[in-house]
This record gives C-alpha cells, structure tokens and sequence, in this order.
C-alpha cells in the first residue's frame, strides 16, 4: 500500500540490543560493529519517517535528531546494562522529538508504522514531546533553555540515578542553562550533559553570528568537567561518555559534528535544521542500498491535507503579516539615511529572522541590524537598552510563546521609559505544527504595567494593515507590541469589495473599527480570526440576523464610544485565538460591567491543547465559523 497505509519499510526489529560497562572506556570490535549498525538504523528510519513531515506540508527537523543518534544509542547501551541510570533519554532540544517517537516505537508504545504519520494533526505525533499525549514520551519539551534546569530537579529527587539530558550548541545559548550549571556545580549534581555542537541553528552558524561563543569553555568555566570529542569517532564518544559517567559530579561531553553528518544535500547547512526534503531524502535513501520504490512509494503518495472552505468577505490572496512586518519595517527606514538610520535604531534578532519578518531588513538595511544569539530575554533589554535615550528606538522579535519568557525585562523596559517596538509573531494557534508550547496564547501578559502607565499592544487583522499599524507607530515612544501569525492571512474585504484597510485608510492607536454596523448584537474580533468572524458574520446577516462586528487591532485599550455602543446592543461575543483565560475574552466582560453595560456576553478562544497539524488546529479549538455562527446563535435567542 502507498503512502501512510505502507508498512514501515525499514525493520526496527533488526536493532541489537548492547550493553556497555564505562568501566571499560575502549569499545571492542563486536560491541564497535554493533553500535555502528544500530545508528545506521535508526538514522535511516529517522529520514525517512522526519521526511513524511515534508511530504504532508507541515514541516519538522531532521538534522538535530539525526546527530544525537550515536549519543541514544549508547544511552540505550547503558540503560540496558544497568539500573543506576534513570532510564530517559531528556532532551532540551524539544524540536529533535523524532527522537523521542522513535524510542517509543522501539519500546513497543506505538508500532512503527504510526511513525509515517509524523506532526499529522490528531496522530499524536506533534512538533515537539508532550507528556501524556503520545504514548512513550517520558517527558515535555520545546523552549529551549528549559530542560537542563528541570533535570537538575530530577537529579536532586533521584540521587542514586545518573541523569542524562540531551543539549546542543543552540540551547545551551540560553540564560538559564547558565543558573543550571552553577547550581549543578554547587550542588554536585549526578547530571550528566551530552551536547551536539554541529554550529548550526535557525538562522545561521552560531561561530559567525555569536563569535567568542564556545560551548566547551562556558560549561568548563562554571565547573563542570568537560570532554570535547568528534562526535561522529564512535571510540572517542565512547570514551568520552564513559569517563563522564564515571566521574563525581556533573559533566559534559561536547561532540563536535557537522550538521546531519552524510546526508548529502543539508550536511553543515542550516537546512539541516528544518525538515529534510522528499527529493533529499530518497536520494539518502536510495544511496544507503534501499530500492528507490521503498522511500517514493511512500513520500511521493503523501500530500498536504487542507481543510476546504470558501470564505466569504476576503480575498483569496493572503499575506504573512510576519513577513510584512519587516517590510514595514524597511518602509520606514527607507525614509532615513544610512546614517541617521544606524544612529536612531536598531534591530536585534534572537536566530528567527528568516521565522519573524526581521531577514529582509537585515538584507536592505544591515546598517540597523544585530544578528544575536538565541538569548531572548538579553536581547530583548539590549533593544531596551538602545531605547533608553528618548530619541532612538529598539526592534525586537521572537515568537510570541517565547514573550512569557520575558515579562520582567519588559516590566524594567517600562520603568526605565524605554523605546521598544517588539515584534511577536506565531501568535494563536493557527498552522501551529509545533503545537502546544508553541501556541502563543498570552499575549496579554505584555500588558503588565500599573494602571498610571501606558503600553500598546497591536495586532492587524491584514498585510495592509500591518504596513498601517507600522507607519504610524514606530517612532511612537514607549514599549508597543505588534502580534503576527505563522498563517498567511487573506485581505479583509467591505461590503462592496474593496479593501477595507486600502486606500484611504489611516491607522488610529486605541480606536476600534466598525466593519459593519448591526442591530441584533456584535461580533469583536481581531488579527487571523478577524476574517473567520466577518464569514461567519456575513452568512448569519444572509439569514436575516443583522450582527455587527467590530476590528479591535489595539487590543489593551477602552474605545469609550464602541463600547459604549456594543454595549448598547442585545449582545457582544468576543472571538479570537487566544487563551481564553487571559486574553480579550477575559477583560472585556468586566469593561462592560464598569460602565453598566449589561448585553448578553460570550467570548471565544483557545481552550485545549493542540492537535498538532496546520489548518486543522483552529477548528479543534471550535474557532471556525460554523463554530463562531452557532455562538452567534445562542446569544441572539
């Protein structure tokens, strides 16, 4: 059978079991051969299987996963030799979570061939490891920096186990892997690190964009013992794990690599960080000795799943917002010299320009630009830092799951009366792959200041308005926000199908927009679920319901005179992506109540955790326009 229906192809059943003693840090030719074959075959299948991801659309990461595999396979070698290890494979690379599945599938958790159906929404296999969802996966990952601290508890809990936890060069880049060392170190955690050092992360080669960085003399000069060995020498990693092992306190072994090691097309490449391509990977494949049907009668018979609807009251165009933001950007550094651009701002980008819009300023005006590590909450005070004179202006950007990382910087940004545009893209959950700790869903909590001071949180609906909300804001003093998408959004249409945020338009800060006026109640909406709401909307008026709605693309402020006036109506729902427990849904109700405006209240949002997958997400969450229409409903009876 083609496609997911196949039997997986390569024999996972053909892996030998193998028991290592660090006692005896030189490996002999049997236990030499055996390791050897068993990273092959995992390695194998993890192409094949990572590549399905490429095949369906949804993306996934092949490289990093790819390069640990001599480091599982010697785990496994000593999980079966004895029980002083805490038998899990922890990984603070939550994006190398092919991993994750394929141990689960050895251990019987999921047969093989489930594996074919890697990051599909509703297979349980999503963008990174989430604990009790897929079954076999000991543990949830996915923001970096985050395990290595975790461990460290897991250690102190655990004090006759040696804990182990996967790193790489791009995580250990993050602050708290810094307080996890020390306390390792001053605690003399049983902890043991082993890190894939391949040079290579979302955007670049951390020896080119964060030069001086060196992982092996961080981690030494916070007091670990630290091994650095080439990582594909099977004797030296041996060695170097054994020694780790069998050393008092915690430890390192740092293996150098080039990014997936014999993968022809994204060896040493950035592309070796994302998913690998179907043409790449049966050309691996094929080159391994397997028959060319085996890899393409499965990846060429996968395709990417959509779910079909026609909106109404949009385009069929759409835009990436995220990717308009830098050309927003770049519009209004147009306007400046060179000179008087790189004197009044400046760009920071955390290793996601490619990801939230920052690549194409960094290509016109790299005058402005400061390619930085992945270092979330420092970056975000350097763009503060640089926003300290009243006259220059810091841009940051991340996605937005990662801004819960830093509300403090932001609350000191906000003391010190700081200039900082941020950028936060990935925002909801929309053709979130990547899942749930990727969802950026609390978008709210930039909003952390006291009631006497003011910050602005912005989130357009469109491409136009994006390039709107940017002209006007962007020499704005103070701390705005502007939220974005991973999904393209279509053109928000009026009534007689122009554009409504085209000619014309100005963008007002605070100020709601009224799409359509309506006497039975009003639908308040924003950003991507502005033109699932005006669908939805469009079609109840076709029925004969007059429903309002209203744009809301300053999220964080009262317009006194549209609340007022839905307020005035039989009802007002609020629709968007976000938690529902902490976003608009949750404010608004009580804006009502304060001013004696008593409609019928509903709100809309995120609610669960993810299915994984892209489209499908939002109707999972019951975000869609049917679901948005039945809500209609119920508040208008």
């Amino acid at each position: 059978m083609p496609g997911t229906e196949s039997a997986f192809p390569i024999d996972l059943k053909k892996y030998r079991k193998l028991t290592l003693d660090p006692s005896k840090p030189q490996l002999t030719a049997e236990q030499k051969s055996t390791l050897l074959h068993n990273i092959q075959l995992l390695r194998d299948a993890l192409v094949l299987f990572t590549a399905t991801g490429a095949a369906r659309g949804v993306s996934g990461h092949t490289g990093g996963a790819y390069d640990t595999i001599p480091e599982v396979c010697i785990l496994l070698s000593l999980f079966e030799a004895s029980e002083k290890y805490l038998p899990i494979v922890f990984d603070e690379a939550g994006h190398r979570v092919a991993t994750q599945y394929l141990l689960a599938a050895l251990d019987g958790h999921i047969p093989p061939e489930h594996l074919l159906h890697y990051r599909e929404a509703n297979s349980k296999l999503p963008g990174h490891p989430e604990l009790g969802l897929t079954p076999g996966v000991k543990f949830s990952s996915g923001r970096l920096g985050h395990m290595w601290p975790m461990v460290n508890g897991v250690a102190m809990a655990n004090k006759e186990k040696v804990v182990f936890c996967l790193g790489s060069d791009g995580s250990q880049q993050e602050g708290n892997d810094a307080e996890a060392a020390r306390l390792a170190v001053a605690q003399n955690l049983n902890v043991k690190l082993l890190i894939d050092d391949n040079d290579v992360t979302i955007a670049g080669h951390p020896s080119q964009y964060l030069k001086g960085y060196d992982v092996s003399k961080t981690l030494e000069g916070h007091g670990l013992k630290v091994y650095t060995v080439q990582g594909e020498d099977i004797d030296a990693l041996w060695a170097a794990v054994a020694a780790v092992v069998t050393y008092d306190g915690p430890a390192a072994v740092v293996a150098k690599r080039l990014m997936a090691p014999g993968v022809a097309d994204i060896e040493g490449s950035t592309h070796g960080h994302d998913v690998i391509p179907v043409k790449a990977a049966i050309k691996y494949l094929t080159a391994r000795g397997y028959p060319t049907s085996v890899s393409e009668d499965i990846l060429n018979n996968i395709k990417p799943a959509s779910v079909p609807y026609l909106y109404i009251g949009s385009t069929k165009e759409v835009g990436a917002n995220r990717v308009v933001f830098g050309e927003a950007v770049n519009l209004v550094l147009d306007k400046l010299s060179k000179e008087e651009a790189a004197e009044k701002v400046m760009v920071i980008d955390s290793d996601l320009e490619g990801s939230t819009g920052l690549k194409v300023i960094h290509q016109k005006h790299p005058e402005v630009f400061v390619p930085s590590g992945i270092m979330e909450r420092g970056n975000f005070s350097t763009a503060a830092g640089f926003g300290f004179d009243a006259n220059k202006f810091g841009v940051f950007s991340t996605f937005s799951a990662f801004l819960e990382m830093v509300i403090s910087e932001v609350t000191m940004a906000r003391l010190n009366n700081c200039n900082v545009l941020s950028h936060f893209s990935h925002s909801g959950v929309d053709e979130m792959a990547d899942n749930t700790c990727h969802f950026g869903v609390n978008s709210f909590f930039a909003d952390n200041g006291l009631s006497d001071v003011q910050s602005w949180l912005y989130f357009p609906a469109d491409p136009l308005q994006m390039v709107a909300v940017i002209q006007r804001v962007f020499f704005e003093r103070g701390l705005r926000f502007v939220f974005s998408t991973r999904s393209k959004v279509p053109y928000i249409l009026k009534e007689d199908g122009t554009k409504f945020f085209g000619d014309g338009y100005k963008f007002v800060p605070g100020k709601d927009e009224t799409i359509v006026d309506g006497k039975a109640g009003y639908v308040v909406s924003f950003g991507e679920m502005l033109y699932r709401s005006w669908d939805a909307v469009l079609r109840c008026r076709q029925e004969g319901l007059d429903v309002g709605l209203i744009n809301k693309p300053t999220l964080n402020l009262v317009d006194e005179q549209t609340l007022r006036k839905i307020g005035s109506s039989p009802f007002v729902l609020v629709v968007e992506s976000l938690n529902q427990k902490t976003g608009l849904g949750s404010k608004m109700g009580t804006w009502l109540i304060e001013r004696q405006l008593t409609p019928k209240y509903g709100y809309m949002g995120t609610t669960k955790e993810g299915c994984g997958g892209l489209s499908e997400q939002i109707p999972h969450q019951n975000l869609d326009p049917q679901s948005i229409i039945m809500k209609i409903k119920q508040l208008s009876n």
